[in-house]
């Protein structure tokens, strides 16, 4: 794309003539407005948790040059109010915005009651029956649309007013619905925990404009879970709790004695659980815990299992190895097969050059020649791709092997329909984080193996 905004903010206001895009699960829309010293229709694109023909929009926000679509003013501020004059008010009634009234009724309706359409719905909705082809349960649709749509709009004026921007707003809504005010006004800490792209440090300056104290508990709470997750940037499950104490007294700039206090609190109710590695008693994020125990009890469970393929001779099958690959095998990669042969769950490392991918390509060959179904996966797809390339296997990145679920997220792929191998390869395992590790070692069968 080519920018030619310079960053510099601008301020649009207008009638919206055409809404060309809506995404009603995020909230994006494409507009076309009729601005306020503008001749010609602009395009203007941002988000809306609704967004409808007729209503009069402010934007905030650039103009950008996209290279398909021409200039067009990037919005990062959207704020829509119900439209005012008879023309935008049966715009916005046509567009089908308020169930019960189309473009038929639209035009009735504003031949009726002019620009007083509004008032008419909310304080005298009676005085619909009035107009012809408006029965009882048409005027019941109508004023509880009317209604549903007031609902949202105060909702995002609420978030607006306390420097919510309108793709987070969108997002707040689509998660707590009409509750969205009174989740925000007694914890807006829980953002943080619910909504991804939502973090502790927006929750925070949310919660310091609903007037908030620094050294509120439940704020100090969340900042629990806030220091976790920076360690868990630095690539940590938890942290010792000598060590976490004082990230947390650090990044929240409050009182020890206050921070050890919110700790008690987030392991009574088991948001953060407390456990011992070696000596040393430390504290987890619960799903980080729960995740690693979970992938320690899958991998005992698979080395306990029985060997899904049947015994294979070595003193056979490393000879035909090697005249099959015009290879002559190290001592160490004779015995790295032996016991790939063998075992249920291995582990096979070492630095560059040492002849992974030989001994890789060694037991693929042997056990693909016995018969044996085997799924190779990496967890980038470049690295899948060089798996591809080096073994002759086909290799999938681990999100398309477990086939994430559209609807509800998670993967399709688990412990109830776990994928159809005798042998299941991952490479560049130390890659791989806890959490889709533990997706991983789910979704593996039983029976099978694990490399």
């Amino acid at each position: 794309m080519n920018r030619q905004d310079g960053a510099e903010k601008e301020v649009l206001a207008g009638l919206v003539e055409r809404v060309t895009y809506h995404n009603v699960e995020n909230g994006f829309c494409v507009l076309r407005i009729k601005a306020r010293g503008h001749r010609d229709l602009i395009t203007v694109t941002g988000h809306s948790a609704t967004i409808s023909a007729g209503e009069w929009i402010t934007v905030t926000g650039s103009w950008n040059n996209d290279r398909v679509h021409g200039l067009q003013f990037r919005a990062a501020f959207l704020k829509a109010s119900a439209p005012t004059s008879a023309e935008g008010i049966e715009k916005y009634l046509a567009s089908g915005m308020i169930r019960g009234i189309g473009p038929v009724y639209a035009k009735k309706l504003v031949k009726a009651y002019r620009d007083k359409v509004f008032d008419v719905i909310e304080n005298e909705p009676e005085r619909l029956r009035d107009v012809a082809g408006i029965g009882p349960v048409r005027a019941e649709r109508i004023t509880a649309a009317w209604a549903e749509q007031k609902v949202v709009r105060e909702i995002m004026v609420f978030l607006h007013s306390h420097g919510v921007g309108t793709a987070r707003a969108v997002r707040i809504y689509k998660t707590y619905g009409n509750d969205a005010i009174q989740v925000m006004s007694e914890n807006p800490y829980r953002l943080a925990r619910d909504i991804r792209g939502i973090g502790f440090r927006t929750a925070d300056a949310i919660a310091i404009k609903l007037g908030i104290e620094k050294d509120a508990m439940i704020r100090i709470r969340a900042g629990i879970s806030y220091a976790l997750g920076e360690a868990m940037g630095e690539g940590h499950c938890g942290l010792p709790t000598a060590e976490l104490i004082p990230l947390a007294v650090e990044l929240l700039e409050v009182d020890g004695a206050l921070v050890q206090t919110a700790l008690d609190l987030e392991l009574s109710e088991a948001t953060v659980v407390a456990d011992q590695v070696g000596e040393t008693p430390c504290v987890f994020l619960t799903g980080l815990h729960k995740a690693e125990r979970v992938i320690g009890e899958r991998l005992l469970n698979l080395m306990n299992g029985q060997l899904p393929w049947p015994w294979i001779d070595p003193d056979k099958a490393l000879p035909w190895i090697e005249q099959k690959t015009g290879l002559s095998l190290a001592e160490s990669q004779i015995a790295a097969i032996r016991l790939a042969l063998l075992s249920k769950v291995m582990v096979l490392t070492g630095g560059p050059g040492v002849g992974k991918t030989t001994i890789v390509n060694g037991i693929l060959k042997i056990l693909a020649a016995k018969g044996v179904d085997i799924l190779l996966c990496a967890p980038t797809g470049r690295a899948a791709k060089r798996m591809t390339e080096a073994t002759g296997f086909e290799a999938k990145t681990i999100h398309r092997l477990l086939e994430v679920n559209p609807k509800g997220g998670g993967f399709k792929h688990n412990e109830e329909s776990p994928l159809e191998c005798d042998l299941l390869v991952i490479d560049e395992t130390s890659m791989v984080d806890v959490m889709l590790m533990q997706a991983v070692l789910k979704a593996i069968p039983d029976n099978a193996a694990l490399l």
